[in-house]
């Protein structure tokens, strides 16, 4: 049966498993100030420095300083102060170049003064546009560097012996800030890489905290590009978005997803629409006749890496009826119906008013045009109304007039006459009076109204 290993044998692969890891992990590149030559003087921007052109003075001779170039453009040699030390206050860049002392014309002694602040610790950020792109790692400044500081950037797989890859960074003034250009090794597209950075000049050297990332993980595409935003004809509460690729993501081989988020204004809460696999999206909860501020970004289609800043903001406003005129109904104006079709809309201007109102003649008229007019539907009602009453009016009148008339011929008849009683039909008898008691029956008008029955329902029987 086998012993287990001792205490100071896991203590020993402990160790050499830490000393594997860490040597995997940082590149082993040193980070500190360029050297400097012993002619070379460094100052701080704002500080004093004085130069000294022997280390003991010189008795009875007059000694002169030159500046002999300014900065890496050189120039002129300019005449400065004289004496054996020559005091510089509160420095600049622009003071850097070689200062010269002079006895009788002839050099003494040479000095390089060079005017630089340690740089600042660099906070690395990568990111890849898209899967056929390099990965561009980059940090801002919060001042500008000075004209000696360089920045470099060491790349290499994570858990290999194999040798790290130098290269260099730019720096971009108008962004402010150092970007570096990494060349992806054949084959690492899913594996980890180590990435490390350092900012050195003559005043010191900084480097920043080492990156493991994957290629994978830093996918950030760019925004997408030509967002617009369309009304759609008799859809008051849509809106029709559409945007395009950018440039530097190519959809043949790679497809992105996207984000798409609106509000109406003033209001500052956004409304968001994911998962969208189309270079377009139809809004359906837009507010009637309301600006919209529409915005889109965009992701790798399965979701790796990370999302790309927001598009530039666009307004839409939905559809609006063109009839729909309540809101354009203003003074002077008045709208009556032209055809029996039911078309209105005709408004008269103002100008038509004037003359006669100047001549006394039309100042109703003025007065009535200032007023809002009723809708058409209105007097369509009213119209109605007034014919239903009159139909009945008429109705009623034709009514009681048959009433007067058949109590007229009652009161004309003899006295005794009209005290007949109504018998069923049977054998004929003889008439009981001369005068009948109901009218002999006419032929049925379709359509027409019969009141000429009414009198027996009017005889008081």
């Amino acid at each position: 049966m086998a012993r287990p290993p001792g205490p100071l044998l896991l203590l020993l692969l402990f160790l050499l498993l830490l000393l594997l890891l860490t040597a995997a992990v940082a590149p082993g590149r040193p980070c500190g100030p360029a050297g400097l030559s012993r002619d070379t003087v460094l100052g701080r921007p704002g500080a004093n420095v004085t130069l000294t052109c022997r280390d003991e003075g010189l008795a009875n001779v007059t000694v002169s300083w030159q500046m002999e170039e300014r900065g890496a453009g050189g120039g002129p040699s300019r005449r400065l102060a004289e004496g054996n030390a020559l005091l510089l206050r509160r420095l600049r860049y622009e003071d850097s170049g070689r200062y010269g002392c002079y006895v009788g014309g002839r050099l003494l002694r040479s000095l390089r003064l060079l005017v630089e602040e340690p740089p600042e610790t660099p906070r690395v950020s990568c990111y890849r546009r898209s899967p056929d792109k390099d990965v561009l790692c980059e940090w801002p400044l919060r001042v500008k560097p000075s004209p000696g500081t360089r920045a470099m950037l060491w790349v290499k797989r994570r858990f290999t012996a194999e040798n790290a890859t130098e290269q260099r960074c730019r720096y971009f003034s108008k962004a402010r800030k150092f970007v570096c250009r990494v060349k992806v090794p054949p084959g690492a597209d899913t594996e980890s890489l180590v990435v490390s950075t350092c900012v050195n000049n003559g005043a010191g050297g900084s480097a920043g905290e080492d990156r493991i990332i994957t290629l994978s993980s830093v996918l950030k595409p760019d925004p997408p590009i030509n967002v617009t935003v369309q009304a759609l004809e008799k859809a008051p509460q849509r809106l029709r978005v559409n945007w395009s690729y950018p440039s530097s993501w190519d959809p043949r081989f790679y497809w992105l997803r996207f984000q798409v988020r609106y509000r109406p204004e003033p209001a500052q809460t956004f409304t968001e629409v994911d998962q969208v696999m189309t270079p377009w999206l139809d809004i359906r909860d837009a507010l009637r006749g309301t600006r919209h501020v529409v915005q889109v970004r965009a992701q790798e289609e399965f979701g790796h890496g990370a999302w790309s800043e927001w598009s530039q903001e666009v307004v839409g406003t939905p559809w609006t009826d063109p009839w729909d005129l309540t809101s354009e109904m203003g003074p002077f104006s008045s709208q009556f119906p032209m055809d029996d079709d039911g078309t209105y809309g005709v408004t008269l201007p103002p100008e038509l008013f004037w003359e006669d109102a100047a001549d006394g003649a039309g100042g109703a008229v003025v007065k009535a045009s200032a007023r809002s007019v009723a809708s058409p539907y209105a007097f369509l009602v009213a119209g109605g109304s007034l014919l239903l009453g009159i139909a009945l009016f008429v109705a009623i009148m034709v009514r009681y007039r048959q009433t007067w008339r058949t109590g007229g011929q009652r009161g004309a008849k003899p006295e005794g006459e009209g005290q007949h009683v109504l018998v069923p039909l049977g054998p004929p008898s003889p008439p009981l009076s001369d005068t009948p008691l109901l009218s002999p029956p006419s032929p049925p008008d379709p359509g027409g109204l019969h009141v000429t029955n009414l009198d027996y329902f009017f005889s008081g029987q």
